[in-house]
């Protein structure tokens, strides 16, 4: 199983658009140590919304989708219809 997900960060107060198809709490620990790249900026990411999908590039797609939008306001969309 894969997932496409958002994880959200109070501190910067940023949304981050992923997908895995690895264990999602695992990916999550991952973004949440200290690293180079957009979400080792903090440590305090949590999963705010998640999809699941049987295949890795049904969840690739879907993220892809979501970065297209370049929109706060469409992540929040749809994490509000959850």
């Amino acid at each position: 199983m894969c997932f496409t997900y958002i994880l959200y960060s109070e501190s910067i107060d940023r949304y981050y658009v992923g997908y895995t198809c690895d264990e999602l709490e695992e990916r999550l620990r991952k973004h949440n140590t200290n690293h180079k790249g957009y979400t080792g900026q903090t440590n305090d990411w949590r999963i705010v919304y998640k999809e699941s999908y049987n295949s890795k590039s049904e969840a690739y797609a879907r993220e892809r989708f979501i970065k297209q939008k370049k929109s706060r306001h469409f992540i929040e969309r749809l994490i509000a219809d959850t």
